[in-house]
């Protein structure tokens, strides 16, 4: 299937590894196109699965904490329509620091990696997604603070946890609307056939 007979598009944003580069091959797999981004060292998966899907896998560099990259991304692809926008980059720290004993500057780093460049993401590219279409995001079950009872992984847990009230925060504004908000706590997934090429 070439690029003229894909009827969906999907833009994932932290697509390089992990469960972005998961979603992105099951996107592929079923025909969509996709438009994968991750940053400038880190894009050798994607570059495999496009030796085998063409010119239905785009890939783009781009660091989600870098506001030029993201606006030269936003600009590259100001006359695109997508039927998903999903945010999936994310990091974390040590899980065993405690609140107490974090650095500021690894404190600062995953919440604006996993709470506040995703939503800014968001907003610059929400204009690029069909007014049926789906705009979401990569949480995890240890944002919830309902289910912490055993602590750990604290500044992860918080970041997530600032991604979900965000996210909703978002999703309220836009109301009425005929898209769909989804966070999604999927669990670990492994790219199985990605993984098992390159290693």
């Amino acid at each position: 299937m070439d690029e003229m007979t894909v009827r969906k598009w999907a833009l994932i944003v932290g697509a390089s590894r992990g469960l972005g580069l998961a979603l992105v091959e099951e996107f592929l797999n079923r025909s969509w196109g996709v438009v994968a981004t991750g940053r400038t060292n880190s894009l050798a998966h994607l570059k495999l699965l496009q030796n085998g899907h063409g010119a239905r896998l785009e890939i783009s560099a781009a660091d989600i904490n870098d506001p030029q990259d993201i606006a030269g991304l936003r600009k590259a692809l100001d006359e695109r329509k997508f039927d998903l926008l999903f945010i999936s980059a994310g990091t974390t720290n040590d899980p065993d620091k405690t609140i107490g004993e974090v650095k500021t500057e690894d404190f600062i780093r995953v919440l604006l990696t996993n709470a506040l460049s995703p939503m800014r993401v968001i907003e610059a590219f929400q204009g690029l997604v069909v007014q049926n279409g789906m705009i979401g995001v990569m949480s995890s079950a240890l944002g919830s603070i309902a289910d912490n009872d055993y602590g750990s992984w604290e500044v992860y847990r918080a970041s997530k946890a600032a991604l979900n009230t965000l996210m909703r925060s978002f999703a309220a504004r836009q109301a009425p609307s005929s898209r769909t908000f989804l966070i999604v706590a999927p669990g670990w997934v492994r790219p199985v056939s990605v993984a098992r090429t390159l290693t």
